[in-house]
């Protein structure tokens, strides 16, 4: 299948920095089809990145909204600039599109990546992923689950999805504990255990950095502090951020600045995959 390209912008992040590096955006590249529907991605990389790790960036939108374009780009510009190359996906949505869609969605994204290493000039040995909310779910869910757990379907089925490092922003992990309300368009009953990250983590899972917002609301603490918990338990290579003052998606409440600041947090994402891909 030909990659699509609908357009090419380049966007120059100098931001009163010396020497700041460009980046290019190639949007609506089709990495797999699921039901008759094109799978989208856009790629971030700087000018000049050759052979860099990559990284798959999955947003949020409790399963059933949310796009690709968007969303908050700080970290992916930030991991751009760093010599990472980017693709932000679009995947398919309940209610129309129930568990495991989404994640056999993320799955493709990711095999397919690494059956095109060539075509976009990437490494295809170190592959990262990070995502918010119910983007943090999938790539968390992305990390630890292997092929046992039957989320490889469709295409590029002879490479591997396994990602190499993970940076989860304040997803479920638990969705057996998490309010109903909010899974029921998504899953059944049935199927929350095995959409549960808790439930596959293992000891050789990629090394991960969980962030979460000591006030959210919507997801609560709890679900990282456990997964982080299972993970250790585990011997899997982890650390766990507290944002202090922050709701969900990391938003300062009461007019008070969340510690670490947003600039901060954006650095721990850049230096945890320098440490884990390159």
């Amino acid at each position: 299948m030909l990659a699509l390209f609908s357009s090419l912008v380049i966007f120059s992040l100098s931001c009163g920095a010396p020497a700041a590096k460009e980046v290019s955006v190639q949007t609506d590249i089709v990495y797999c089809v699921a039901d008759d529907i094109p799978l989208t991605m856009d790629m971030y990389r700087s000018a000049g990145t050759n052979n860099a790790p990559a990284i798959l960036h999955v947003h949020g939108g409790a399963w059933v909204s949310g796009e690709k374009s968007n969303m908050n780009r700080i970290e992916i510009y930030a991991l751009a600039r760093a010599g990472f190359t980017i693709f932000s996906i679009n995947y398919r949505l309940a209610p129309e599109h129930r568990f495991p869609a989404m994640i056999e969605d993320v799955k493709c994204a990711a095999r397919s990546i690494r059956a095109r290493a060539d075509e976009y000039h990437i490494d295809a040995r170190h592959i990262g992923a990070f995502g918010e909310s119910a983007g943090g779910h999938l790539v968390s869910l992305l990390g630890v689950s292997d092929s046992s757990a039957g989320f490889d379907a469709g295409e590029y089925l002879e490479q591997s999805s396994r990602v190499q490092a993970v940076v989860d922003l304040y997803g479920p992990t638990d969705l057996e504990s998490h309010p109903p309300r909010i899974l029921e368009n998504v899953f059944s009953n049935e199927q929350l255990k095995l959409a549960s990250p808790l439930t596959h983590v293992s000891a050789d899972d990629p090394p991960f950095l969980i962030l979460h917002g000591k006030r959210d609301k919507t997801v609560p603490l709890e679900q990282s502090q456990i997964f982080y918990d299972a993970l250790t338990a585990s011997h899997v290579p982890a650390e766990f951020v507290i944002i202090n003052h922050a709701g969900h998606g990391l938003a300062g409440l009461d007019g008070e600045e969340i510690e670490p600041t947003r600039e901060e947090i954006t650095q721990m994402i850049v230096d945890f995959f320098i440490a884990h891909l390159e």
